[in-house]
């Protein structure tokens, strides 16, 4: 690798840590403390926030030449079909379903926006499809485009996912109790499996 890309690797771990530290409980309280009535735009301003250093971050990443690591243009073809199609298809559902609420731009119509929990539709088959559609995107882009940056970029994805997915069903736990640990128990992470009625 080179200085370029070990610089990527600190840049995608930094924007992962700042993220993690700006969705914190702790953080939140501290903000709520401070900006009062304002607070209600604290969302909506990490979203945005969230959405610029994403996109100055991809600049970066596309800026150096990054080797290629695997050249099939058979594999690029299946990736598209089983992989980038569907994780399109769950992401859109996914977004339609909860946008509004979880990029905060619900906060400048409703001061107190109530957060329920989905256990219909698309999350009658998997807890977090948004998820799961992003990693099926990302995994059919990488195969599409096997650079080492792009590697990079999934492996620390796919690290960020598997380790928030934990601290996020704890604070969901604690925020829906009985109800989230039922819910637990009967639908898969983000594997979906589908029962075949008899």
């Amino acid at each position: 690798m080179t200085s370029s890309h070990w610089l990527l690797l600190f840049v995608w771990i930094l924007y992962y840590a700042a993220h993690s530290i700006l969705a914190a409980t702790s953080v939140k309280v501290f903000f709520e403390e401070r900006l009062k009535k304002y607070f209600r735009y604290y969302r909506l301003s990490y979203s945005i926030f969230a959405g610029i250093t994403l996109f100055l971050l991809l600049i970066f990443q596309y800026s150096f030449e990054s080797p290629v690591l695997i050249s099939s243009v058979l594999l690029k073809y299946i990736s598209l079909i089983i992989l980038v199609i569907p994780g399109v298809a769950i992401m859109m559902i996914s977004i339609k379903k909860y946008f509004l609420l979880l990029s905060g731009v619900r906060s400048v119509f409703e001061a107190t926006p109530q957060v329920e929990l989905k256990v219909e539709g698309i999350h009658r088959y998997v807890r977090h499809p948004l998820y799961l559609g992003t990693l099926l995107f990302v995994w059919g882009l990488f195969f599409i485009f096997p650079l080492l940056n792009n590697l990079i970029a999934l492996v620390l994805l796919n690290t960020y996912v598997w380790v928030g997915i934990v601290f996020e069903e704890r604070k969901l736990v604690k925020e829906f109790g009985e109800k989230y640990k039922a819910y637990i128990s009967g639908v898969p992470k983000l594997l979906p499996h589908f029962k075949i009625k008899k």
